[in-house]
């Protein structure tokens, strides 16, 4: 596993957009950066990965075959779980069983079936081969991340060219200087054999076989090959690929589609080529290509650690191939389904109680709200879905979301502390506020974000209960994952990560309330805040429970919710709040790392850089970097290093710790969410040069800033939507040369109050 770290560290390849002091040279946005391996990976999940948030790849080698795993974000088998039946078996059944110590039968009638059930799920997509043998040694492995491009040399000047395509579901290769005609086979995922299959957990993956669906056609028709898969019940995919040859070339397409039901109408995967195909590619690069410039334009950052940049660049690369505006919202795998005969970790599913959250969080200051649309655009689709659950399972006329949901956002069952949780909602419904507060965007502010909050809070308003300090409280609060899943996972008293986004829900929906002119109900909404308790606080910070310390190591900092990342407890808000800061991330380090997984580094990297510790910040996302990623970058949640981090060693691959990952960088460098910007944060002393270019505040302002030999240089910043910005002075003094109009000190901020579009330009 060691040698696997080392490979990782290695295998970035900067060839120069930035000159030796880590400033921007020539405009450029982008350092070219290619991650370069000698071979091809052995294994699927260090592949190299393509995506475009609907259709992706993986590269690799398997057998001495070239192999592509290709993957669509819908592939899915949606059989409902038959044992969710919220008639009998609701929320008050639950809180029952608990009361009674008859837990077991919650258990066996919402966890268990999750883990033997092979299905919903989603499902791979199959594969391209093609024999290589022939071919000798491979000289080289490249992906490209300025152009999204995967590059495999052989010492005899083969060369093979790949990419998905940015804005269309299908993918192109190009093999060239052939001295021997090569060709594709398309291989079928193991849905179908004689044999049976036993039950495996639902970490390694359900055996395919469990799906029990029948054979799937391979139909090949001159330089075309069809696959046509039907799955449960209406459901079916295609998957089709042509090809065209020469003396020494061969150059073909794939795609992928998927239809639900007989009544959808979906274009077929062979009618997408025959479309598309005719461009050829080399003109269907030419947008591709400029579809990922304008990516790269939204943002770049230059730190001097190079495991750290590269990191990001790579997690900033996987964003732009998992997130779509018009594509389904990033699951666990995104479009990189396992390609090893089994279901992949955890189903592949969409775990609301962290994982879409974490995933999410480099959208915001990273200066891509339109991928992060995606995610919106779904929950607001399915909210209808979501309400009908609140009602079926809680009772209650507000909003509540699953906290594991399928593709069409219905309920999976499983870990039900968590995966019925009852503020699984609140945390969602953060996404939209942040939404407002990045974009600025009224209408959706009107329209979405204060709609979502006011039906969460009217949940809670419904479900609580009073307790015995007179306070309001929720009949049964949990912490996830802390105690798993055993009766004592949930509390008779409230834990503070539910408290959190209690709180959070209340204070926001007053100040949306207040932003569109409602005081009344704003009023209404801070009166009930009052009714709910404070945080549980000891010596040793935050506690799980009133009664309940964190005293063990545990991989969910659920507890640490209001320091991170809802923010009600922050250093900016004085001495106490800090002291709690301090006093809990102390007990985090006492506790230590032997139950944590990658995503643990990741998020701990965020609350240090909140808590303005950029040295601890940097040496836990350099902990994640180095220990939780496969050579190909993929976080895959347990230790790989061999060093002791954690003791999880196994590797299933999921998305949440890598985008974590990106946006605790982005922290480091800037912060907004007090309502007052602040420029390099939280950088280790030792970063006398460092700069970013266009991350985005709160406001929707677009700042670049540069510091050399340890002092800020030049700041630039953009009032997307104009209006007031505050900016704590990052500079040593307030005699500075400044281009813009409407300044004023107040104190160490410097407030700029801005026109639409309107540029400040501030430099020593």
């Amino acid at each position: 596993m060691k040698k696997n770290i080392l490979c990782l560290l290695i295998a970035f390849s900067i060839l120069g957009s930035y000159n030796a002091k880590g400033q921007f040279k020539n405009g450029s946005m982008l350092p070219e950066y290619e991650l370069r391996f000698p071979n091809l990976a052995s294994s699927w999940d260090e592949g190299i990965p393509l995506g475009n948030a609907t259709v992706g790849a993986l590269v690799w080698q398997k057998e001495g075959k070239l192999r592509m795993s290709l993957d669509r974000a819908d592939l899915w088998d949606l059989r409902p779980m038959e044992n969710l039946n919220f008639e009998e078996y609701d929320f008050n059944w639950v809180f029952e069983q608990w009361k009674n110590n008859t837990y077991k039968n919650v258990q066996d009638k919402y966890d268990v079936p999750y883990d033997h059930s092979p299905a919903p799920s989603k499902i791979p997509g199959g594969a391209l081969e093609f024999d290589i043998s022939s071919l000798g040694e491979i000289a080289s492995v490249k992906l490209e991340l300025k152009t999204a491009t995967c590059e495999v040399r052989w010492k005899n000047g083969v060369v093979l060219k790949t990419f998905v395509h940015a804005t269309e579901p299908i993918g192109w290769y190009r093999f060239e200087n052939l001295k021997n005609p090569i060709r594709p086979i398309i291989v079928p995922p193991a849905y179908f054999t004689s044999k049976e299959s036993g039950v495996d957990n639902p970490v390694t993956g359900q055996d395919l076989r469990r799906l029990e669906y029948e054979a799937g056609k391979v139909t090949q028709k001159g330089n075309t090959i069809t696959y046509n898969q039907k799955g449960w019940n209406e459901f079916n995919f295609q998957v089709y690929t042509k090809w065209e040859e020469g003396a020494d070339y061969l150059e073909g397409s794939w795609s992928i589609s998927s239809q639900k039901t007989a009544e959808e109408i979906v274009t077929p995967a062979e009618e997408v080529l025959a479309a598309s195909s005719l461009k050829g590619m080399e003109n269907s690069k030419g947008s591709h290509i400029s579809w990922w410039n304008n990516f790269w334009k939204q943002s770049s950052v230059s730190i001097p650690d190079p495991v750290l940049q590269n990191q990001w660049y790579m997690e900033m690369y996987k964003l732009g191939s998992a997130a779509r505006k018009d594509a389904p919202p990033i699951s666990l795998q995104s479009v990189w389904t396992a390609d090893n005969g089994k279901l992949p970790p955890w189903k592949g599913d969409f775990h609301h109680d962290l994982n879409t959250q974490l995933s999410y969080w480099p959208t915001y200051s990273g200066n891509h709200l339109e991928l992060e649309e995606g995610f919106i655009d779904w929950l607001l689709k399915y909210k209808p879905t979501f309400k009908k659950y609140t009602k079926d399972y809680y009772g209650t006329s507000g909003l509540n979301v699953p906290g594991v949901t399928t593709l069409t956002g219905e309920p999976m069952g499983g870990w039900i502390q968590y995966s019925f949780g009852p503020t699984v909602g609140a945390w969602l419904g953060q996404h939209l506020y942040l939404h407002w507060r990045y974009s600025m965007d009224r209408e959706f502010l009107k329209n979405h974000a204060y709609p979502w909050v006011k039906e969460v809070a009217q949940h809670f308003n419904e479900l609580s209960v009073i307790g015995t300090d007179g306070k309001r409280k929720l009949p049964l609060s949990s912490s996830p994952e802390v105690h798993n899943n055993s009766r004592d996972a949930w509390f008779g008293k409230m834990t503070n990560f539910d408290l959190a986004l209690v709180r959070w829900t209340y204070a926001h929906a007053a100040e949306l309330a207040l932003e569109l002119g409602n005081k009344k109900e704003a009023r209404q909404w801070k009166n009930i805040l009052k009714e709910w308790p404070d945080f549980a606080v000891d010596d040793s910070g935050l506690m799980l429970t009133p009664d309940a310390q964190f005293d063990q190591s545990h991989r969910h900092f659920s507890h640490l919710m209001a320091i991170h990342p809802l923010g009600l407890i922050d250093v900016s808000k004085g001495d106490a709040d800090k002291h709690i800061i301090d006093k809990t991330i102390s007990n985090i380090e006492k506790t230590g790392s032997s139950a944590w997984t990658g995503y643990s580094f990741s998020w701990l990297g965020n609350i240090k850089a909140r808590a303005f510790d950029g040295e601890g910040a940097a040496k836990a996302l350099r902990d994640f970097a180095t220990s939780f990623v496969l050579p190909n970058s993929f976080h895959v949640n347990g230790d790989q290093s061999g060093t002791g981090k954690s003791n999880f060693t196994y590797r299933p691959f999921t998305l949440e710790g890598n985008f974590a990952f990106a946006a605790g960088i982005q922290e480091m460098l800037l912060q907004s969410h007090t309502g007052t910007v602040h420029i390099f944060p939280a950088i280790p002393a030792d970063w006398e040069t460092v700069g970013f270019r266009k991350l985005r505040t709160e406001g929707a302002f677009l700042v670049s800033a540069q510091k050399e030999a340890g002092q800020v240089r030049t700041v630039k910043i953009t009032a997307e939507k104009g209006g007031e910005l505050r900016l704590k002075n990052p500079f040593k003094t307030k005699d500075i040369n400044f281009h813009g109009n409407n300044l004023k000190w107040k104190n160490d901020i410097l407030i700029w109050n801005s026109d639409p579009g309107e540029v400040l330009e501030l430099s020593l």
